[in-house]
């Protein structure tokens, strides 16, 4: 399988994040895509290429102009106005009853741009989020155009991209990947695209992006959202609306999950995907389910990473899989790349 990478991703190096009540070195940090790689080349998997530079006009099909401006120039407002080489970030936000206007402080443009305090803007985010949207995309031309010489592709993006929403960051992302590439299988020519989200947390970006579309369906299975970030969004109950009524598929599992129940949920919403018939799947693969991950509680086991790769090959779409979270180091090379081997087992 092909991967594609790109150095530019070590030049956001975030300090860091504000969680567990502190503010703590960054989890989403370098190491985790070197280690991916790594397991790449331990494994053989496939040649490794630099993603090809697509230029805005994919980005704008899925963000707002506005917001794209927003994210180029954030680091040099920082900056220029406070005179600082500290991380960016907000420290307020747009929340109910106030005035929803864009501010001239960059202090008012990251909490209008924000959703939380673990998506911080340094001198090289909007370089490495542009050439993770590049990877994602490069992917997803090669599978496009590969038809049957290449029938998957990995896109090791990072940062990842399923927190951000058309118009805000958040949660270690800033371009939403899954939401790209999906709109760029539309734009040539695909009716019917499938997005899966096997991440720990839900992909609250990439609903709300096609909450009201049919042409692509959005499967998420993550921690419940009434005790897991993003906390709003992705309760079973949230399937669409108006034409995208029935499109929007959550499976919102308790912390503690095992893999006879997460194993129950991935079946349900692979069939569900093969019932809808997409033209080709994207996977938002995060691998933060599992056991020893330092912010997640679900308890797979490096065992069960094949087995998920075999049941998305059953499904038999052209499919792009971008890495998005996994925070456990020393295991997360293990994990993401046995997803990708299972699934090469099994074609």
């Amino acid at each position: 399988m092909l991967t594609v990478y790109s150095e530019d991703h070590r030049g956001h190096a975030p300090k860091y994040e504000l969680t567990f009540g502190e503010f703590l070195p960054c989890f989403e940090k370098p190491s985790r895509a070197e280690m991916v790689l790594a397991r790449v080349k331990e494994v053989g998997l496939g040649e490794v290429i630099a993603p090809q530079d697509f230029g805005r006009a994919p980005l704008a099909r899925v963000h707002s102009e506005a917001f794209l401006d927003f994210l180029e120039a954030a680091w040099g407002l920082w900056t220029a106005e406070t005179g600082s080489a500290a991380d960016a970030l907000p420290e307020a936000f747009v929340t109910r009853g106030l005035r929803q206007v864009v501010p001239e402080s960059i202090y008012g443009k990251l909490g209008y741009y924000a959703i939380d305090c673990a998506a911080p803007i340094t001198a090289g985010t909007w370089a490495a989020a542009r050439a993770s949207a590049n990877a994602a995309l490069t992917a997803q031309r090669q599978v496009a155009e590969g038809a049957e010489s290449v029938g998957a592709a990995f896109a090791l993006c990072r940062p990842p991209g399923h927190h951000a929403s058309a118009d805000t960051i958040g949660g270690y992302c800033y371009l939403n990947n899954a939401a790209i590439t999906a709109q760029a299988f539309r734009d040539q020519g695909a009716k019917r695209v499938a997005i899966l989200d096997v991440d720990y947390h839900g992909g609250n970006g990439t609903q709300t992006i096609f909450y009201r579309r049919a042409d692509v369906l959005f499967a998420s299975l993550h921690g419940h959202p009434k005790t897991e970030y993003p906390y709003y969004l992705g309760y079973a109950e949230e399937t669409g609306e108006g034409e995208g009524e029935g499109a929007n598929l959550n499976y919102p599992l308790e912390q503690g999950t095992e893999w006879p129940a997460y194993e129950a949920a991935l079946d349900d919403a692979c069939a569900r995907i093969d019932a809808y018939g997409p033209d080709a799947l994207v996977i938002s693969l995060g691998v933060d389910t599992f056991k020893e991950d330092p912010i997640s509680k679900f308890k797979l086991e490096s065992e069960h990473y094949p087995r998920i790769g075999e049941k998305i090959a059953a499904l038999k779409r052209p499919t792009v899989f971008l890495m998005e979270g996994g925070y456990a180091v020393e295991e997360i090379g293990i994990n993401a790349v046995g997803v990708l081997t299972g699934f090469e087992g099994a074609g």
